[in-house]
């Protein structure tokens, strides 16, 4: 299914603006596997009728690994950067699929002069499904089992546990919980900037850790709503030689999938 997804320069061009704006991120702008995530979640909106678009080159790091690993001042001018572009093209609503840039954009951006309503890709496409925009049929996954990894700057942080969920029990699966899940979900070692360096030393890495624990459930698919958590689970699968046995899968691969977009 071929479409073009238009930015935000070639609406204001024609002097309309969309209905949502798709923050794409670092991660699923330019790590291979974020690519599909990104993909998956364009042709559901496209599918679905949603008018979006994207800040394509206009686009830059939120900032949120920098914050995170206490650069502030780097942060600041990146964020006000992406501040100055958003309300030249007097953006209203933002959705991504990188609960990272979620959570800055929602909770960081304010107190900048960035006050926008920010959704993550999981809540947006709860609320279509309850305008019955969105109609999920979970056939290809009847029966299976699925585990669903909370990532923590959509749960603890932001407190959303139940879009996720909501959708995965729309596809018709099995949705089995790890002990930690929710309130007392467990990280999967990529949070605070650790994604981008080697762990200090111990005696177990955290994703191996997460990983072992969603593993003694013997799921078919591991599900997550992060494209960090992803790399990390899907690093702990491969360490454990499952990757034969079970998928490391976002929420919108799942959903297009079985509807097979």
């Amino acid at each position: 299914m071929d479409f073009t997804i238009k930015t935000m320069a070639e609406y204001a061009a024609e002097g309309k603006s969309p209905e949502v704006l798709f923050w794409v991120g670092c991660a699923g702008s330019f790590d291979d596997r974020a690519k599909k995530i990104t993909k998956a979640f364009a042709k559901i909106l496209n599918k679905v009728g949603v008018e979006f678009a994207v800040l394509g080159q206009e686009e830059s790091c939120t900032g949120d690994p920098a914050k995170r690993a206490g650069n502030e001042f780097i942060f600041q001018m990146m964020a006000l950067t992406n501040i100055e572009v958003l309300n030249a093209y007097e953006v209203k609503k933002i959705v991504t699929a990188c609960p990272h840039c979620f959570n800055t954009l929602k909770n960081e951006y304010p107190s900048l002069g960035g006050n926008y309503e920010v959704m993550h890709h999981t809540q947006l496409l709860q609320q279509l499904m309850e305008q019955g925009r969105l109609k999920i049929e979970g056939g290809a996954f009847k029966g299976k089992k699925i585990t669903f990894h909370d990532p923590c700057y959509l749960g603890r942080a932001n407190d959303e546990y139940e879009a996720p969920r909501v959708l995965l029990e729309k596809l018709d699966a099995e949705l089995v919980e790890m002990k930690r899940c929710k309130t007392n979900g467990l990280c999967c070692g990529a949070g605070g900037a650790q994604m981008f360096k080697e762990p200090e030393k111990g005696n177990k890495d955290i994703n191996i850790e997460r990983t072992e624990e969603a593993l003694t459930l013997n799921p078919k698919i591991v599900a997550t709503g992060c494209p960090f958590c992803n790399t990390m689970m899907t690093d702990g699968v491969k360490h454990f030689n499952k990757n034969e046995e079970v998928e490391v899968k976002d929420i919108v691969e799942l959903i297009a999938e079985a509807e097979d977009i």
